[in-house]
């Protein structure tokens, strides 16, 4: 049952994606273009995605268990700390470059075009590459405890 929501809950996305503009860049870009001719109509969209989640999250709250599934994933409050904030700018930035974002990315494969091929493929790598060095990161501190553990406690 979980993959038949997962599929549908998808495909209720990309179409609201499609359907809202999300998907076009240009539509994204003119909405970012704030100091020249903004079109404020994904301000619409944001809002009303923003709506329909408040509503989610606070029905969720008042359940034990989920309709489908076992837990309830509720995100809380994260710390502010580097990571976010590099990856938050990074994520914007290419956004304002190119006025496309992981989901509506997905969704334009659908129409093609080189440029969205390019952007997915350089997304991938991306994500690739972030694999990568947070598997060295975390081998890299796996390594130094395993180095100071067997070194004894400090002061030996």
């Amino acid at each position: 049952m979980n993959v038949v929501t997962a599929f549908l809950a998808g495909l209720l996305f990309g179409a609201g994606l499609i359907l809202s503009g999300m998907s076009n860049p240009a539509k994204v870009l003119a909405f970012l273009d704030v100091g020249g001719v903004w079109d404020p109509s994904l301000l619409f969209v944001m809002v009303g995605a923003i709506l329909v989640a408040a509503v989610a999250f606070r029905f969720a709250r008042t359940r034990v268990r989920p309709l489908f599934g076992s837990v309830i994933h509720v995100p809380g409050a994260g710390r502010i700390d580097v990571p976010l904030v590099l990856g938050s700018v990074t994520f914007g930035v290419g956004w304002g470059l190119v006025g496309y974002c992981p989901g509506p990315a997905l969704t334009a494969l659908a129409v093609g075009g080189r440029s969205t091929l390019l952007f997915v493929a350089a997304m991938v790598a991306g994500m690739a590459i972030f694999e990568v060095a947070e598997r060295i990161r975390a081998g890299t501190e796996a390594n130094r405890g395993a180095t100071r553990a067997a070194a004894g406690p400090p002061g030996d």
